[in-house]
């Protein structure tokens, strides 16, 4: 190994370890739904070596990192109601088949009055995942908001059938809302 390669591998370490400690120091923001934890996005179907380097596997575990802080604030945005931003924040994370992704921007498009677009979000969100609790949840809210209530009904039925009971927060917020007792 070379001495630029030593301090490079020593710089991305170096790196590694300072964004860790910075991400744990970092309290976690309030949820309004759902975790803000998602898994990261894949590396987009290519086939992993078996036989990658340390650095490429740093470089990996970086960029997920990045996704998850990016990820973070463009949600905290949204749930800020600073709508447009947090779209445009989600957007720029460059993976809206994520199925947390795709919810928030149908969240945001919700909130924002946008209902085809928030349809269309919601749809896209499930079609990567459809057990996305969350997804669910909120495209019942969608239709609450509509006057659906007999499909919002079906789609709380579908969050407890995920959940497994009746006690998960979506399956609460959303019984709140078809109740009248709240709006999210």
């Amino acid at each position: 190994m070379t001495l630029s390669q030593a301090l490079r591998h020593i710089g991305v370490v170096a790196a590694a370890a300072l964004l860790v400690t910075a991400v744990s120091l970092k309290p976690a923001p309030v949820s309004a739904m759902g975790t803000d934890n998602p898994p990261p996005p894949s590396d987009d179907g290519k086939k992993k070596k078996k036989d990658s380097s340390a650095i490429e596997q740093q470089e990996q575990k970086l960029a997920q990192e990045k996704f998850m802080r990016d990820y973070r604030a463009a949600r905290d945005l949204i749930l800020a109601g600073n709508y447009k931003a947090g779209v445009a924040a989600m957007h720029a994370l460059g993976h809206d088949e994520h199925p947390d992704v795709a919810n928030y921007i149908g969240y945001a498009n919700r909130k924002m009055g946008n209902y085809d677009a928030s349809k269309v979000w919601y749809e896209k969100a499930l079609a990567a995942d459809p057990q996305h609790v969350r997804t669910w949840s909120y495209y019942g809210m969608w239709h609450m908001e509509q006057g659906n209530r007999l499909k919002a009904e079906d789609y709380l039925d579908k969050v407890k059938a995920i959940c497994g009971t009746a006690t998960c927060e979506e399956f609460k917020q959303l019984r709140a809302v078809i109740d009248g007792k709240a709006s999210y």
